[in-house]
């Protein structure tokens, strides 16, 4: 099973900011619930859960963090750096306890600070990454506990750990940020957003059928709404995937359908409002299920505009390659891309030898800015813009060369091989279809997934697979088998000198024997035998 790391998003500082909405905004909650069937038959769930309150808490010094990427911002940036990985490792029963200056790094233009922290100074951001760490149920139970209603009422019942690990894809998300009151933004209120999206594979487990519905997700259906929510609502992606157009069946029938444009496409919802007082009318639970009019012959999979790969190359255990493979799939327009790699120390990098070709020629990055590592103290990082033609792959290389570490370096498993973190790409890629300027409080949440600016594009980051690189690893068996031998030698060894110098040798004649004996060599003697 494929599993995302805990993903921790948090932001706070000074600044100006715009006002999101009108007028004064209360303490709120909005859940919501995205299904959206994927042409391979799997089914992606995302819930959202967006609870905002009104604090009077002083602007100044705060966070940002973020958990395959971990940012601060905060005026005693590497102390406060350190307490907060340590701080969440508690909360979420998480391993960012292991985050240190070894996996910490210094972006210049990769991520910056949300909310009303739209600083500038990258001095004050930090981003880490732990490949090697998963989510597990341990860290969905304290992330349940965030929730207004817990897992109690809501959306949140369908969160069943047995059911949502059993999944193809798991990923979990928080975010915390301020964000102004109202218009004349003089009072801040924080934002608290929870995420979590699942993929369940139901194709190859249904007989070739893609039909599906909640309680063959979840194993349970929604009876009823957190008391605490002002929107709670289900969505389902029926835009057609097929030829005729045809928009898929749902029941029982939603209460509303909404249209909007998201990652460049145009898509079609039907919608439950859990508040509606008619919905729970006619039964008291909704279990919503989606059926196919007809049955669905294996197409080609839609190829995203921007998508990338990632390997390593090479032969041997000294040297080796790292190439990255970026696509831009759009027939006629061209964009730029920034590029965030961070290599481990003990991966020492050829900088003279990197790299970039696109459709046979030398592409030169408009930015680039490198940071070397140091052994045992920061690892390399490497940020580039690039600028990708049209219909186009960019093929990015650099050469490396494998350290040998100290013995008391390797993890317990050493032969599995260490974890190298996922390349990390930003860009605003270009709508095919016009978007429009949507009210945050009346457009769904997943339409900020992709926010954006100017209706011409949205903002994607894409995170490509991690590296697994084997290094030089000594044969560990040889400290037992030394150990053996030594102790076999010296207890042989020893116990006979010792036994030789304790040891007390007495000298005992023979004796003449008894009456017996002397009477037996008599008779003996009388029978011409030899006495004994």
């Amino acid at each position: 099973m494929a599993a995302a790391l805990l993903l921790l998003l948090l932001a706070a500082g000074p600044g100006p900011g715009r006002a999101d909405a009108g007028q004064e905004r209360r303490d709120a909650l909005r859940e919501e619930l995205l299904l959206s069937p994927l042409p391979t038959g799997d089914v992606a769930a995302t819930f959202q859960f967006r609870t905002r309150w009104d604090a009077d808490l002083q602007r100044g010094s705060g966070f940002e963090l973020l958990s395959n990427l971990l940012c601060l911002f905060s005026y005693s940036v590497d102390k406060a750096w350190k307490e907060l990985s340590n701080i969440l490792s508690g909360i979420f029963c998480a391993s960012l306890n292991f985050i240190d200056s070894t996996n910490t790094v210094i972006p210049t233009a990769s991520f910056k600070p949300l909310g009303l922290a739209n600083g500038t100074d990258h001095h004050l951001l930090r981003y880490a990454v732990l490949p090697r760490e998963v989510v597990c149920t341990e860290n969905l139970t304290p992330w349940k506990k965030l929730l207004p209603c817990g897992s109690k009422a809501g959306l949140a019942v369908l969160l069943k750990a047995e059911r949502l690990f059993h999944s193809s894809y798991h990923s979990q998300a928080v975010h915390i940020r301020p964000i102004c009151r109202d218009a004349s933004c003089l009072a801040m209120s924080w934002e608290l957003r929870q995420t979590l999206t699942v993929v369940f594979d139901f194709f190859s487990s249904g007989q070739g059928k893609k039909d599906w519905s909640l309680f063959k997700m979840f194993s349970r259906t929604l009876t009823d709404t957190c008391p605490l929510a002002s929107q709670s609502k289900v969505y389902v992606d029926i835009s057609p995937k097929n030829k005729e157009k045809e928009l898929l069946e749902v029941s029982p029938p939603p209460t509303s359908v909404h249209e909007a444009v998201v990652q460049g496409d145009r898509k079609t919802y039907a919608v439950y409002d859990l508040l509606s007082p008619s919905l729970f009318n006619t039964s008291r639970s909704l279990n919503v299920q989606l059926k196919w009019k007809r049955p669905q012959d294996s197409s080609e999979m839609p190829i995203p505009t921007l998508h990338a790969q990632r390997y390593v190359a090479g032969y041997g255990l000294q040297t080796g390659e790292i190439c990255t493979l970026i696509y831009n799939t759009h027939p006629y327009r061209a964009f730029p891309v920034i590029l965030l790699e961070t290599v481990p120390w003990y991966l020492r990098l050829y900088v003279h030898t990197l790299t970039i070709i696109t459709k046979g020629k030398e592409n030169k990055p408009s930015y680039i800015h490198y940071q070397p590592a140091q052994d045992r103290r920061r690892p390399h990082l490497l940020e580039m813009l690039i600028q990708l033609p049209a219909n186009s792959v960019t093929k990015i290389t650099i050469q490396f060369e494998r350290a040998l570490l100290k013995w008391t370096e390797y993890p317990p498993d050493p032969n599995h091989g260490f974890y190298v973190g996922s390349s990390v790409l930003s860009a605003l890629v270009p709508s095919v279809t016009a978007m429009k300027d949507m009210d945050v409080e009346q457009s769904p949440l997943f339409t900020s997934l992709f926010p954006s600016s100017d209706g011409s594009s949205y903002f994607v980051r894409l995170y490509t697979e991690p590296l697994l690189v084997n290094l030089p690893t000594p044969d560990f068996s040889m400290p037992y088998n030394v150990i053996c031998l030594t102790c076999t030698v010296v207890a042989v060894c020893y116990g006979s000198f010792y036994n030789l110098l304790t040891r007390t040798f007495h000298v005992e004649e023979p004796s003449r024997g008894g009456l017996a004996k002397r009477l037996a060599n008599v008779i003996r003697k009388l029978r011409g035998v030899p006495p004994l």
